[in-house]
């Protein structure tokens, strides 16, 4: 079982005053930026920056990502090799922004194994693809398929608005005040759509951030949301989104409650010969059996039982 990934709180590379703090943070992901939160002239000094912080902080107890930048721009294939050269046996993954082929992630995973050849490393680097395009989302499964480093797929709201010409409601394009444009989850396609790629090859689905990070509420619905679809976390943009994330992305005592009826049933069912499964009144399958196991093992991970 992976490690949980409910809040993947988004860093500066640049800002290494916000590094410590991070490290420090209860996010489940600390994922240090070099793309979007980047300005240009700061791209080289914010790689050196994020190398340093990560080599300086101790980052045991946190799950450790790099964005690099878009590998169809001059930054990102010096990102992928000094950041992984010089810190890949801190990093658990490389996020790579943008990605719209599995020619992307063929690319970073021939130059990771050459690194890691090198550096005669037993622990692979994994990959973090973003389906930001159309173009991204239609290949979704060839994406994920291409490597076994892939570890997730992350939903990049913004720029797969701006590629399917949607409108723009809000400052951030970040997610809020959508309801005042559609009736309904206007991203409720997209974000299912990779969900299905996702977890048909056994790995997690992010959801993108929410922009407006004084707006708890539209957090907290955006976030209940997200998990209703399948996501196993969320982008978090501030420090101030982090536990309204967990909280959303964390089994509550019911559902827990729950599960540990319909195991107990199951085990019951099985030493009894019995084919069919009954909780509170009600038939239960072999799928709702798997769902409540998952819970329960996610839910042992976060000392919840």
């Amino acid at each position: 079982m992976m490690k949980p990934r409910r809040s993947n709180l988004s860093v500066p590379g640049h800002m290494k005053k916000m590094h410590g703090k991070a490290c420090e943070s209860l996010a489940d992901v600390i994922m240090l930026d070099l793309e979007d939160s980047v300005p240009v002239e700061e791209k080289t000094n914010a790689r050196t920056q994020v190398i340093d912080s990560l080599l300086a902080f101790d980052w045991s107890r946190k799950t450790v990502t790099v964005r690099i930048n878009a590998l169809d721009t001059p930054f990102a294939y010096r990102d992928l090799l000094e950041v992984a050269e010089q810190a890949g046996h801190i990093i658990d993954a490389i996020v790579i922004p943008k990605v719209n082929h599995p020619g992307d992630i063929y690319f970073a995973d021939r130059l990771l194994n050459g690194i890691e050849l090198s550096r005669n490393t037993s622990s692979p680097i994994g990959i973090e693809a973003s389906i930001e395009t159309a173009e991204g989302l239609s290949r979704a499964t060839d994406i994920v398929m291409a490597s076994r480093r892939v570890r997730t797929l992350v939903f990049g709201i913004a720029d797969y608005s701006a590629s399917i010409g949607a409108r723009l409601v809000s400052i951030s394009g970040h997610g809020e005040k959508e309801e005042e444009l559609y009736p309904g989850h206007r991203w409720h396609f997209p974000i299912s759509n990779m969900v299905m790629h996702a977890k048909a090859h056994g790995v997690m689905a992010i959801d993108a951030p929410y922009g407006n990070f004084k707006d708890a509420d539209g957090l907290r619905r955006s976030a209940i949301m997200a998990c209703a679809l399948g996501c196993d976390g969320k982008w978090a943009i501030h420090p101030s989104q982090i536990d309204t994330l967990n909280e959303v992305f964390t089994p509550s005592a019911d559902e827990i409650a729950l599960a540990a009826k319909v195991i107990e049933a199951n085990v019951q069912a099985k030493a009894e010969g019995k084919g069919a499964i009954a909780v509170e009144g009600r038939m239960v399958d072999q799928a709702t059996v798997r769902l409540a196991t998952k819970l329960w093992e996610q839910a042992k991970y976060l000392n919840l039982i």
